[in-house]
């Protein structure tokens, strides 16, 4: 590690801290003007509107960090327990927002700024969007901190600085295209970079062993090669509290940028290869990782920020203590997923190999540090890495999971003797043609605590792909059901709906979600529901305006908005979606007199790069929008939209503007959904499949104001096993018959029959993910949608159900169990100098 050595002055006198800025409008105002100078040497006459939000965050941002200070100088001082997330991926979304409402100078900023004759709104759309996300993930990450934040929790999330982030999605001729996410191009005001804390990762190589002064026998790794990280904080301030926890991302380095020698012979591609091979591991969010260069990528950022982290840990942790026999009494890690689980064998060869500690106590710390959240039941997801690839990036950390396996194997066949089976499921080392390491075991193994993200999921877990652990380890179980955070996906995002609830309620709703219950007893109120439509309407005519503005289709505001935004995948089933607005196109058709609900149907949603049949959905939505939007017979009754770019700025818009959210994966499928609980936030009702998190937003919000449908998780594996043939659902159904013909016809594809055969064969042949057998009820269950969307007084009644019920869906709740149930975390309360 590189850092400058500081000698550490304990004191008990409160912190000097600079000025305390005022937070009137006239001071907001001077300060803008203030950082449009100091920090884009501009005048107003010709700074630019990025140059404006940039001083507005600069003038942010120094409020910030008095906070931010403070809360670390609190931390060190008290030695306080903490918090350490450690995730792949942070899907932040737009900072300035967020920060202002937490800051609680919102009004107040918005004041300012129009008072110098800009727009707040154009301000905000300056904001470059952080893609640090492929998801649910990433997004779940960040609501996390924001809780952790707002409950005073002490905490530090770790993970890459990606440079370039997530592609931004284009639309081609209907099909997805990635451009590169340059989110930093224009810089980013909310970081602050530390080059004088760098920590050296290695790669490759081999180990040795010798004998040490004390006659013990000790491994060393001699690296092949070696890069640098150097961390980058973001300050994550807590709603209404003095809490600002730091989010650390690393970025990768090379120890020497320029080999001058080469430069000088002028070979300028070698004289910069070390640069450039270092850098591309924090390069971009997720390389294809269908070539084995692409999965070595990959498995060298996982190690690289898991290994930058412990080593800060491990340098925090000595500035107040002299060993690291408490290690795991100071930190408690969560493991987001199984990509930091290698971090497991990375804090083994710190404690063992760098710190001489003996592998007994050095386990015994290990494996009271780590928990592990699950979030998906597809083992095919579950992260596997050939030994080979092991061997060749981390060959001492291979040999440290042979030893952890050996004596997790040993303890295992004394509890099953003779199950080979068994042992073989349980071994961290998964035996076949190529050797594979599983991290899930790993992570399993290694973790004081195991959760599942949903009631549902964490079951299904236990039954399923943890089975065998679960049944070695029940007391390392339980659940821990996501949720979402109110501040930004209320009361930024939809105001207008915000407002009027802390008119009616009062606003303590927004740190403690259990008093939207309040509104339950307002659901029939005449008055209250005229205001509630009012606000949704506001609401859906600001989404319609950028749907033209953004696609140039205009759309009916006053239609049903039936909206599907997530992640383009085969189980999440776009796909049937888009066979409901078919049959609709069709119905409306063959009976064009029949009184209809008029709807939009608004998709949204990225494919991975390299899944051809999740492109192909994308290509299906925009096809079958060309044809019906083209259609003046259908127009006043139906229209489709695929929004491109799905990403935390859009669905800020869009969650307030739905009416209906589309939850139709295949029950047994999701781990849990967090856009499930945002939708119903904001008063939008739900139609869905028990599956995931849906299962417990409909115990909540009551099943009459839930649409249903579909097969439950034991009735799919049931349909499986006794033999599902999908051709004879199609047959036997004259409208989906119609349909598959209109597709392989090429009615949506202008004639070319080739185009949707993979999709078509895919259903016909195996439909893995059941839509076909779903198809009947989907569509009952959307013509009860229809017939309650007829009825205004009961579909706002029921919207503001859901709103009501909906307390137990905030991050907040989730983090509080976390810390009783996992971390044994209190809170640490932050006071500023003076107050």
């Amino acid at each position: 590690m590189k850092t400058k050595k500081r000698k550490i002055i304990n004191s008990n006198k409160p912190l000097a801290i600079c000025v305390n800025p005022e937070n009137n409008v006239n001071s907001i105002k001077k300060d803008i003007l203030e950082e449009l100078f100091c920090s884009q040497a501009k005048f107003p006459e010709v700074a630019t509107k990025h140059d404006f939000y940039m001083a507005l965050a600069f003038a942010v941002r120094y409020r910030l960090l008095r906070r931010w200070i403070q809360t670390a100088h609190t931390y060190f001082e008290k030695e306080s327990r903490t918090v350490v997330y450690l995730s792949a991926e942070y899907l932040l979304g737009p900072l300035l927002g967020s920060n202002l409402i937490n800051l609680g100078i919102y009004d107040q900023a918005r004041k300012a700024v129009d008072q110098l004759g800009l727009s707040m709104d154009e301000l905000m759309e300056q904001e470059e969007e952080p893609g640090l996300g492929n998801g649910g993930l990433g997004r779940l990450a960040a609501c996390f901190m924001d809780s952790l934040a707002t409950l005073e929790i002490p905490t530090i999330g770790y993970g890459i600085r990606y440079e370039y982030g997530i592609f931004d999605q284009e639309i081609h001729d209907g099909w997805q295209v990635e451009v590169t996410d340059k989110w930093l191009h224009d810089g980013n005001p909310w970081e602050i970079p530390h080059p004088e804390i760098q920590y050296c990762v290695n790669f490759g190589g081999n180990t040795e062993t010798y004998t040490d002064e004390k006659g013990n026998r000790c491994v060393r790794w001699i690296p092949r090669n070696k890069i640098m990280g150097t961390p980058y904080d973001t300050p994550i301030l807590g709603y209404s509290v003095k809490t600002a926890n730091m989010l650390r991302l690393w970025k990768a380095d090379a120890i020497e940028s320029l080999n001058l020698q080469a430069f000088n012979l002028g070979d300028y591609y070698r004289a910069v290869e070390e640069k450039v091979s270092s850098e591309n591991i924090s390069r971009i969010l997720y390389p294809n990782d269908q070539t084995t260069v692409g999965r070595e990528l990959r498995l060298q950022q996982e190690y690289f920020f898991v290994s930058c982290s412990l080593q800060d840990m491990i340098r925090i942790h000595l500035q107040r203590e002299k060993t690291l026999d408490k290690f795991h009494e100071k930190y408690t890690c969560q493991l987001n997923d199984t990509h930091p689980a290698i971090s497991i064998a990375e804090l083994m060869r710190l404690l063992v190999d760098i710190h001489g500690m003996e592998w007994d106590k050095a386990w015994h710390i290990t494996s009271n540090t780590f928990s592990y959240t699950n979030h998906t039941l597809l083992p095919e997801a579950l992260e596997k890495w050939p030994l080979s690839i092991f061997q060749k990036l981390l060959p001492r950390h291979i040999e440290i999971i042979y030893e952890i396996n050996s004596r997790f194997l040993e303890q295992a066949r004394t509890r099953y003797p003779g199950d080979d089976g068994r042992i073989s499921r349980l071994s961290l080392i998964e035996e076949g043609p190529e050797k594979q390491v599983r991290m899930a075991n790993l992570a399993c193994v290694g973790s004081m605590k195991i959760n599942g993200v949903a009631e549902l999921h964490s079951r299904l877990l236990k039954e399923t792909i943890l089975k065998d652990f679960n049944d070695l380890w029940p007391e390392k179980f339980n659940n821990k059901t996501n949720g979402v955070t109110p501040r930004r996906f209320m009361v930024l995002s939809n105001p207008s709906l915000s407002k009027l609830i802390s008119s009616t309620i009062g606003d303590e709703w927004i740190i403690n979600t259990t008093k939207l219950g309040k509104l339950a007893k307002l659901a029939f109120d005449r008055n209250f529901q005229n205001s509630w439509r009012k606000a949704k309407q506001d609401n859906k005519n600001r989404f319609g305006n950028f749907i033209k503005a953004t696609t140039g289709i205009t759309v009916d505001e006053k239609s049903l908005f039936d909206i599907q935004v997530k992640r383009i995948h085969e189980y999440k089933r776009q796909h049937l979606n888009i066979l409901h607005v078919i049959t609709m196109y069709n119905r409306i058709k063959q009976v064009p007199t029949k009184d209809y609900v008029p709807r939009t149907f608004i998709f949204g949603g990225k494919a991975a790069p390299g899944y051809y049949m999740a492109k192909l959905i994308i290509k299906l939505i925009n096809s079958v929008a060309e044809v019906i939007n083209n259609d003046k017979q259908v127009n006043d009754l139906i229209k489709v939209v695929f929004l491109p770019d799905f990403n935390v700025k859009n669905a800020q818009r869009i969650y307030p503007a739905a009416d209906l959210s589309e939850q139709i994966s295949t029950a047994g499928m999701e781990a849990s959904g967090t856009g499930n609980m945002k939708f119903s936030m904001n008063g939008a009702l739900t139609i869905g499949t028990l599956d995931g998190a849906n299962v417990e937003i409909r115990e909540e919000v009551g099943s009459d104001n839930f649409f249903l449908f579909g097969l439950e998780t034991e009735e799919v594996a049931k349909r499986k096993s006794d033999g599902y043939r999908p051709s004879e659902i199609c047959n036997n159904n004259p409208e989906l018959r119609e349909i598959m013909d209109q597709l392989s016809y090429g009615m949506f594809s202008k004639g070319d029959t080739d185009l949707f055969r993979p999709l078509i064969r895919e259903l016909m042949n195996s439909d893995r993910y059941m839509l076909f057998a779903d198809y009947a009820s989907y569509l009952e269950c959307q013509d009860r949608v229809s017939y309650s969307y007829r009825n205004i007084p009961l579909w706002t009644r029921m919207s503001i159900l859901n709103v009501a019920r909906m307390g137990k869906f905030s991050s907040d709740r989730a983090i509080r169990e976390y810390c009783e149930d996992i971390w044994k975390v209190k809170p640490v309360r932050i006071t500023m100098p003076g107050k």
